[in-house]
């Protein structure tokens, strides 16, 4: 089979493929499927419009691969990942501003842990990055303060929901179409095919069963999100990791105060914990957010603090990863739900790099949720995770830098999909 080629069905006719997710790594696949593989694609989505979780509510932060693993799936796809997005960004005449990151050391501890970010950073091919003493800091954000920084000039921003609505239109002008409003409310596998039920009812999205229009597809890729393992065990994988949900607030700079800062400013991150921490991140809208912490949510998609899912909770209160790891982070997470009530302990979080913020300068602003992988032992998955389940192939957990990779993983599943096709 010439790669690029459409996979022929055996009565001649186009392969039928369903996505389940519209966020930028469904649509990211589905246009790969139909563009280049010449499928015919179908899009669920249980929204009334694209990208209004995960894609619509991140930092909207262009990662130029500074933490990963070397050679891991994330350090691979995020390079190639920041290639495609740029050109998309390119061809589309969408905004893609190399801003550029320094990532801020406080102390000797974390100079250390900043060799060692720069070493995987060389290893990862990340292009211009510079070792930076605190002089040399100053000159690049005048009003951020620290013993040494390590500087990324190619990191970027971008709105991945204007992303996400052009690769939609690319997917509707190759022919395929996006059922949204749609929630999917069964996948049954059958003999060399799958059935997908599907509904408007939304209280359905976490994999209730019940009645609903019947799609039949050669093969289903799921790239749900904050519900990618309810599906994938709908699909029949009953192995992978659950989700536990943590809600990310954020403040933002008021307007006159936006000028503190003129890239993107980091912390080292602890290797003892999951998250990266407070960190002020400029958008491409000219606002800068202050955030987030990470806080447990009470529900998949708890974007306020009084959002709640008893279904969800109980799901996440009793898979045992989970239980495991609140045991080994609880001091940590109650540090971040004080930060989280106080915007004084959020200041302070953020004035150790910029002294001159006050409380004055911060107000509230929208949060987000992550869809966080955690093995059945309490590891967070660290990696992408991709299942091949016969006809179904379920994205298990694409967080950051899921978005900047997102064309990246689009390209490694479809072509993993062609070598499972020809026998390879």
């Amino acid at each position: 089979m010439i790669p690029g080629e459409a996979a022929p069905r055996p009565d001649g006719g186009r392969r039928r493929v369903g996505v389940v997710g519209a966020g930028i790594l469904g649509l990211a696949v589905a246009r790969r499927l139909a563009e280049v593989r010449g499928d015919e694609v179908t899009v669920f989505e249980k929204e009334p419009e694209v990208a209004a979780h995960q894609t619509g509510r991140n930092s909207g932060v262009v990662h130029s691969g500074l933490y990963y693993k070397p050679g891991s799936l994330k350090a691979v796809l995020c390079r190639r990942g920041v290639e495609l997005l740029r050109e998309f960004c390119g061809e589309k005449g969408l905004e893609y501003r190399e801003i550029g990151k320094v990532v801020v050391a406080r102390d000797a501890m974390e100079v250390e842990r900043l060799r060692d970010l720069q070493a995987r950073a060389q290893a990862n091919g990340v292009p211009g990055i510079a070792w930076l003493e605190p002089d040399a800091l100053r000159e690049i954000e005048p009003n951020v303060r620290g013993v040494a920084a390590l500087h990324s000039p190619t990191t970027a921003i971008v709105d991945y929901r204007a992303v996400a609505r052009a690769l939609a239109d690319d997917v509707a002008a190759s022919g395929g179409k996006l059922l949204l409003g749609q929630a999917v409310t069964d996948i049954r596998p059958e003999r060399g095919s799958v059935a997908v039920y599907c509904g408007a009812d939304k209280s359905s999205s976490n994999g209730n069963s019940g009645a609903g229009e019947r799609h039949v597809f050669d093969h289903l890729v799921l790239c749900a999100g904050l519900h990618s393992d309810t599906l994938a065990r709908r699909a029949g994988d009953n192995k992978g990791p659950a989700i536990v949900p943590f809600r990310g607030e954020y403040f933002r700079l008021v307007p006159q105060r936006a000028d503190l800062v003129r890239g993107l400013v980091y912390p080292v991150p602890d290797p003892a914990y999951p998250f990266l921490g407070v960190h002020l991140t400029p958008r491409v809208d000219g606002s800068v957010d202050v955030g987030p912490n990470a806080v447990l949510a009470l529900a998949r998609e708890a974007y306020r603090r009084r959002d709640m899912s008893p279904r969800d909770l109980f799901g996440t209160l009793t898979w045992p990863g989970a239980l495991r790891l609140f045991a080994k982070h609880w001091r940590m997470g109650v540090h971040e739900m004080y930060g989280s009530l106080s915007k004084r302990a959020f200041t302070e979080a953020a004035r150790a790099y910029v002294p001159d913020l006050t409380p004055a300068d911060l107000v509230r602003a929208p949060a987000g949720v992550r869809a966080q992988a955690v093995d059945r032992d309490g590891g967070l998955v660290d990696d992408f995770r991709i299942s091949f389940l016969g006809p179904i192939t379920a994205v298990r957990n694409a967080p950051s830098p899921g978005a900047t990779s997102s064309l990246a993983i689009a390209a490694h599943v479809v072509d993993r999909l062609l070598e499972r096709r020809s026998g390879c």
